[in-house]
């Protein structure tokens, strides 16, 4: 993909037409025009469509604390994180000043910091934001040593499975691996439900376990650190042996997070690699939810008649599997931060906003209605977040022992280049694809090569 543009690219709208049409308005609505507007600064709060009414929300409380100075309005971006950055991109390379606050997701940082787009957040608010902060997601803030964030929410991966089918959850892969074939051989559910399609997912996946195993992909410095040592091998072998299984599922290849949330609810999945939002579907009635998944007989298989036996009877958490036994997993973090635009024309208001958005109850909100886990170290011991999320002690182990994707401007081309080498994890070959990971995400560094 080309190199994102610089700051240097960006350019003011030219204003001739906005003038012009202001000089037709009445006198009443000329006060609304450019810079002869009237009343308080409205901060836009640009966000993802995902839990938009949690955000807005938070943007109404916080106008309401601002006590009149200033509004904050929440404007919805599109459905795909694609299409998110792209719109965002769009509006910052042209110098849009009515892009005040920026929800990024956690992979942009670098990019966003690189590019000039957001702004660093000065000492006082970066000491405020730090405080009491989980340093996961306080990790996926931060490029070059500076903080360009404030974490909002976060999100990771836990192992979900059946205590009917598995009464001692898998400690490791290999354990996971091991408990999956001998259900198949016995014809019960089996399968391991992951995300193995050609997509970001694929990408989590392998950063999670070459982390685990001890090795990375990207140093913080930008250094390409994937071919040291055995861990992208290790990394490569777990894929392709979950993949590969006799008990695998067959469609492994082209499942993302809701495939393995479906799986489990339909009764034919044993274990899965997801995170918190199946547990509020298993528990949603339909249309939106699972309602408690498909009946079961007396073995855990499917059946089509009232058992009076669901798959949310026996449907439990625990750590997300280790690659090294007595070693932790270090699952990879997502999330959605929030930016300061380099183009607002409110900047310290805009901070000031940024905090409120972020603080313990707007957090709650969004972890307890919209099923995004929070940033706040505090609220983990907080019993209306902990009534909310029984499986909070999981994810809180999740969160300590994370891991973060590359931070690099040129992480998307690395994702792209990653998630088209590791699909279908059934037909990888560890030995021979670990060197090719090293050629590939080097050049995707240097902007060298063809992307995908």
């Amino acid at each position: 993909m080309p190199e994102p543009l610089r700051s240097s690219a960006r350019r003011p709208r030219g204003r001739p037409l906005l003038a012009g049409t202001c000089a037709l308005l009445t006198a009443a609505a000329v006060a609304g025009c450019g810079s002869a507007a009237v009343g308080p600064p409205v901060l836009n709060f640009y966000t993802p469509a995902d839990n938009a009414e949690g955000y807005a929300a938070a943007a109404e409380a916080c106008t309401a604390e601002a006590g009149g100075r200033y509004s904050v309005v929440q404007q919805t971006l599109p459905k795909s994180a694609d299409d998110q950055r792209l719109q965002l991109a769009r509006r910052l390379v042209a110098g849009d000043t009515a892009v005040d606050l920026l929800g990024i997701d956690v992979t942009w940082t670098a990019e966003f910091a690189e590019a000039g787009w957001v702004q660093q957040l000065p000492d006082d608010v970066a000491a405020q934001v730090t405080d009491g902060t989980l340093e996961g997601p306080l990790a996926t803030a931060t490029y070059q040593d500076a903080l360009w964030a404030a974490p909002l929410n976060t999100n990771t991966q836990i192992l979900w499975y059946r205590k009917d089918l598995a009464p001692t959850p898998p400690a490791t892969w290999d354990e996971m691996i091991d408990a999956s074939e001998r259900l198949g051989e016995q014809g019960l559910p089996s399968y391991i439900e992951v995300q193995g399609a050609q997509y970001e997912g694929i990408t989590v996946w392998f950063n999670t376990l070459i982390n685990s195993a001890g090795g990375q992909i990207v140093d913080e410095d930008g250094n390409v650190r994937i071919g040291e040592g055995q861990a992208a091998q290790q990394a490569l072998d777990i894929m392709q042996r979950v993949a590969a299984s006799p008990a695998s599922d067959p469609s492994l290849s082209v499942n993302k997070e809701n495939d393995g949330r479906l799986a489990m609810e339909a009764g034919t999945a044993a274990f899965q690699i997801n995170y918190p939002f199946v547990y509020a579907s298993i528990n949603t009635p339909p249309p939106d939810g699972g309602g408690g998944g498909t009946f079961i007989d007396d073995q855990g298989k499917p059946s089509a008649t009232d058992t009076g036996r669901r798959v949310i009877d026996e449907f439990a958490w625990a750590p997300y599997p280790a690659v090294n036994a007595g070693e932790p997993a270090k699952p990879t973090i997502g999330g959605l931060n929030i930016a300061v635009s380099a183009t607002s024309l409110h900047k310290d208001l805009a901070f000031e906003a940024m905090q409120c958005l972020r603080n313990r109850d707007n957090q709650l909100r969004n972890a307890t209605e919209g099923g995004v886990p929070p940033t706040l170290e505090a609220l983990y011991s907080d019993p209306s977040f902990q009534a909310e999320y029984p499986a909070w002690e999981a994810i809180k182990n999740s969160l300590d022992n994370a891991s973060v994707r590359p931070q690099t401007p040129a992480y998307t081309s690395i994702s792209i280049v990653l998630s088209d080498m590791l699909n279908p994890p059934a037909a990888i070959d560890p030995a021979a694809l670990a060197p090719q990971l090293v050629d590939q995400v080097e050049a995707a560094v240097k902007s060298e090569g063809l992307v995908p």
